[in-house]
């Protein structure tokens, strides 16, 4: 029976969501009767996420700075949250020695909003077939001098980079940049300093 409620000086009745009632399967399974149907529909309780809101688009200047070469976005188009893909192309021919690395350079010189930061990252099929890794990788708001890619060589082959070639991702990522405050004592944790391998392996 559901208890009235007294609205505008009249009694309506509250209607409530009947319970799922116990199959003889939830009972052979040593399961609750709701924590089974909490699996099959969902329960009620849990919040769900909201979507993320979607922000403008970020606006990158790029410059070529020979000039005869072009900015070539990725060949796939997905709605990435606060990133923006693009290719680096080599300016010259540069062999990045086996077991050893190089600095590859580019015909691109870029401007990204503040509050940015570029992070340069591998291409996953130079990584599989050609053991190539990108690294030390990270870009600053206001630079603006010719982009470099160091490229580490993994196998026992030299590997080849002619102009043109698309040696790594240039990912456009937001951050954000804290005000720091120098303190005498940190809060404690119950982690505390532990570190390297501490959690497990």
């Amino acid at each position: 029976e559901n208890p009235p409620v007294r609205r505008n000086g009249r009694h309506q009745r509250r209607w409530r969501r009947p319970r799922a009632r116990a199959s003889p399967q939830d009972h052979q399974d040593g399961a609750p009767a709701q924590g089974q149907e909490a699996l099959r529909q969902g329960h009620p309780a849990v919040p769900r996420l909201r979507p993320r809101r979607r922000l403008r688009p970020l606006k990158v200047r790029a410059r070529s700075i020979a000039r005869d070469s072009h900015l070539r976005p990725l060949a796939h188009d997905f709605p990435v949250p606060l990133t923006v893909s693009l290719s680096d192309l080599s300016a010259v021919e540069t062999v990045v020695p086996a077991r050893g690395k190089a600095l590859v350079a580019t015909d691109l010189s870029i401007a990204i909003p503040e509050g940015t930061y570029a992070r340069i990252a591998p291409r996953s099929g130079l990584a599989l077939k050609h053991a190539i890794d990108a690294g030390a990788g990270v870009i600053d708001a206001d630079y603006r001098g010719p982009v470099g890619v160091v490229l580490f060589n993994h196998s026992e082959v030299d590997f080849v980079v002619k102009p043109g070639d698309r040696v790594a991702q240039m990912i456009i990522q937001v951050i954000a940049t804290p005000e720091v405050a120098e303190v005498e004592d940190l809060d404690a944790t119950v982690r505390g300093e532990g570190g390297f391998g501490s959690t497990g392996v």
